[in-house]
């Protein structure tokens, strides 16, 4: 299971070591794409095909619906980890959840989410004061 936040490094050659707490269960090959919320997605290669598939069965007769899908189906990029479990963000990827040198790996069951540190840190103090 893909549970806890982990503080980690983009390094200078843009790559992202994702915790070896989730390696074996991520395997060699990873989707990320973009989140709702400013961050990015990763997904293992069967929770994307769950994913797609849903995405896929949206009602292409509502443009929320049909825009929604795009944006998450086009963004995504298969990515491989390398022997030290690193992934390459893609730049575009990067720009978009705003990702400088700090992130934070955030596990949520069945898949992962990248954000950076300090939006991270804003989206928890405004998503805590909503459970208070």
């Amino acid at each position: 299971m893909l549970i806890g936040q982990y503080k980690h490094t983009i390094d200078s050659k843009k790559r992202l070591a994702l915790p070896i707490k989730f390696r074996g269960e991520l395997g060699g090959k990873v989707v990320i794409t973009k989140g709702i919320e400013k961050c990015l997605v990763v997904y293992t290669e069967k929770e994307w095909g769950t994913m797609s598939a849903k995405l896929g069965n949206l009602p292409m007769a509502q443009v929320e619906a049909r825009s929604f899908a795009r944006i998450i189906l086009a963004s995504a990029m298969e990515v491989t980890l390398d022997k030290l479990g690193r992934v390459l963000v893609p730049d575009y990827l990067k720009d978009y959840a705003n990702l400088k040198k700090e992130v934070v790996i955030c596990g949520l069951s069945n898949r992962l989410e990248i954000w950076d540190e300090t939006s991270w840190e804003t989206y928890q103090k405004t998503a805590e004061k909503g459970v208070e």
